[in-house]
């Protein structure tokens, strides 16, 4: 019996109880020399020393520093401060203010996530069969997202203003004067508000990566599936949304952790008023450490944040990763 050699030429089987020879690309050696093997892993850690000293620096000493301070009472004045052990934990659990803000955090989180998904994708599956303009679509839709946190949160406020914001005039030109509010001084449409604002600043990114994985979906798929009877919401979901779920996975993770660390939007807009109604964890650990002087306090409720985001993050992650791996099988 022959075989084929990596050649193309036919080669004879080896005897039975022969030890097979390994073959081996011309020009590559099996093994590095030694002192090569050491260059390397030399060069590697060299390459990889700076990064390591950024994390120690940047993330693992204030992590360990945090730590500290949750057990014990700093003001941020006595450089010794007192050990209380577990007292601002117990405090957390027993503070209202805090169960208002984890609750603001829920709605923001709930709310915040999916209607930025719904819209972008819905504006990507608009925009998609676009032959022209597509450019023009992408660059109008993902400027909002681009701007600084800063300057949307001072223009909407001017849209919300309530004797000269645009929004009130726009409702009383169409007849709906009624409706009319201040809005980020109404406890019962604060949040609100400032939610619409962080959804239109955030849905031009979803729409825009959504869009992106949309140019890799199998045309023909869709065409068949079409051919076949099934409507655009059949198509989308068992043709088009099983393709690009690793993408849409990615950018609901990045869109659930914003919701649990938001910050930027709401302090501008409102600083966490009118009487805390649009307060969140993040807003809520600032005012304690840096206005009511309760640095210990603040950065145990800023651990809140991550041991509550952390999970959700991987959990996300590792779903992310098996739906890739799984399109990759296929």
């Amino acid at each position: 019996m022959t075989m084929q050699a990596p050649t193309g030429e036919p080669a004879v089987a080896p005897l039975p109880g022969t030890p097979r020879r390994r073959w081996r690309q011309p020009g590559i050696r099996s093994g590095a020399p030694p002192a090569t093997r050491r260059a390397q892993a030399r060069l590697g850690i060299a390459l990889v020393t700076p990064l390591l000293l950024m994390v120690v620096v940047f993330l693992l000493f204030p992590m360990m520093n945090a730590v500290y301070y949750v057990f014990v009472d700093f003001d941020g004045l006595d450089p010794s401060p007192p050990w209380v052990g577990l007292s601002n934990f117990k405090e957390l659990v027993g503070d209202p203010d805090v169960w208002a803000a984890l609750k603001n955090n829920v709605i923001w989180i709930a709310v915040g996530t999916i209607s930025p998904l719904v819209l972008g994708l819905g504006l990507a599956l608009l925009v998609w069969p676009l032959e022209r303009g597509s450019v023009w679509y992408r660059m109008a839709f993902f400027l909002p997202y681009v701007l600084p946190p800063v300057a949307i949160g001072v223009v909407w406020s001017w849209i919300y203003e309530p004797s000269r914001g645009w929004l009130n005039r726009a409702l009383e030109a169409v007849g709906l004067g009624s409706v009319t509010t201040g809005w980020l001084g109404n406890p019962s449409t604060a949040l609100y508000a400032v939610l619409g604002t962080a959804i239109w600043a955030a849905m031009g990114f979803v729409f825009v990566i959504i869009l992106a994985a949309l140019r890799n979906v199998n045309a023909d798929l869709v065409d068949a599936a079409r051919l076949d009877g099934a409507n655009s919401g059949q198509r989308l979901r068992y043709v088009i949304l099983p393709q690009i779920m690793p993408v849409f996975l990615m950018v609901a993770t990045l869109t659930l952790i914003g919701g649990f660390k938001v910050f930027d939007i709401i302090f501008v807009m409102t600083g966490g008023g009118p009487a805390g109604a649009t307060d969140v964890l993040g807003t809520y650990a600032y005012k304690s450490a840096f206005q009511l002087n309760r640095i210990s306090y603040g950065t145990t409720l800023a651990l809140l944040i991550t041991v509550m985001a952390v999970p959700v993050a991987i959990v996300m992650n590792r779903l992310q990763r098996k739906l890739s791996l799984q399109g990759m099988g296929a």
